[in-house]
């Protein structure tokens, strides 16, 4: 009996590292900072284990983990990534099953983690150890010939509310880092899908926000978060708002994609 279930267990994982290494076509990739990892459902740097059913594992979500392997996706997502802070439940799993709820066709979806908290955008600028690992992670996930990056999902800017001087140059600061990355992820469309700011410094979220909700570069689609209910730290998404978040960036992303394709290669 023993011997049985360890042969169907190895079957089993056999089969999976067989579409984990085969069949992903859909990729994505998340940057930013805390609310891209995410915190929802974490309080006191203690993470509370739910999991909403949105964002459930399912066989056909994979993420690339820390070693550049394609495993199951599964809650804290970036858990392994943002190592230096307690990650609970960010928008990339509810993206992923949404996406497949609404386009069954599209087989397998791979996730990428890049995000890191307490970042500014000068951190993410060509060259800079932010930078250089979402590239590197960008080009592992399509070493083989079956990955094809979608999109990137972006959220970022709260560290860059806290001085004018950061806000005044976010736009800028925003726009090089867009167009290097397309540069080098060798894909100068690439759809970037971002997010407005909910939370932020007293004086100058605004203008950041204005940054965000214009960016003035194509493919770059912003959804926007004011509004959504915070923790109480005033800062941070909540778990059901991170659900929301992720239901609104595949909205942003089936609009984009039909508007300028009519279709979803499937």
């Amino acid at each position: 009996m023993a011997k049985s279930m360890a042969l169907l267990m190895i079957m089993a994982l056999s089969y999976f590292t067989a579409i984990a290494n085969s069949q992903v076509k859909n990729i994505f990739l998340l940057a930013g900072q805390s609310n891209m990892s995410g915190l929802g459902g974490v309080l006191k740097n203690i993470w509370d284990g739910i999991v909403p059913s949105e964002c459930s594992p399912n066989p056909a979500i994979l993420k690339l983990d820390a070693n550049l392997q394609w495993v199951e996706a599964t809650e804290p997502l970036h858990a392994d990534i943002d190592v230096n802070v307690t990650c609970g439940i960010g928008p990339g799993m509810p993206f992923a099953n949404y996406l497949l709820n609404k386009t069954s066709c599209l087989g397998i979806v791979g996730l990428v983690p890049c995000a890191m908290a307490g970042n500014k955008i000068s951190e993410w600028q060509k060259g800079t150890f932010l930078y250089n690992q979402l590239v590197m992670r960008a080009k592992a996930s399509t070493v083989q010939e079956y990955g094809v990056i979608r999109a990137m999902l972006w959220y970022q800017g709260e560290s860059d509310t806290m001085s004018q001087s950061d806000a005044n140059s976010y736009k800028e600061k925003m726009q090089q880092f867009f167009t290097d990355l397309r540069n080098d992820v060798g894909m100068p469309r690439l759809l970037i899908i971002q997010v407005a700011l909910a939370s932020g410094g007293k004086h100058y979220t605004e203008i950041v926000r204005e940054a965000q909700l214009n960016p003035d570069l194509a493919n770059v689609v912003t959804v926007d978060a004011k509004g959504l209910q915070l923790q109480k730290d005033n800062l941070h998404l909540t778990a059901s708002s991170q659900v929301l978040l992720g239901h609104m960036m595949v909205d942003a992303f089936l609009e984009t994609i039909l508007t300028t394709t009519s279709s979803i290669d499937c």
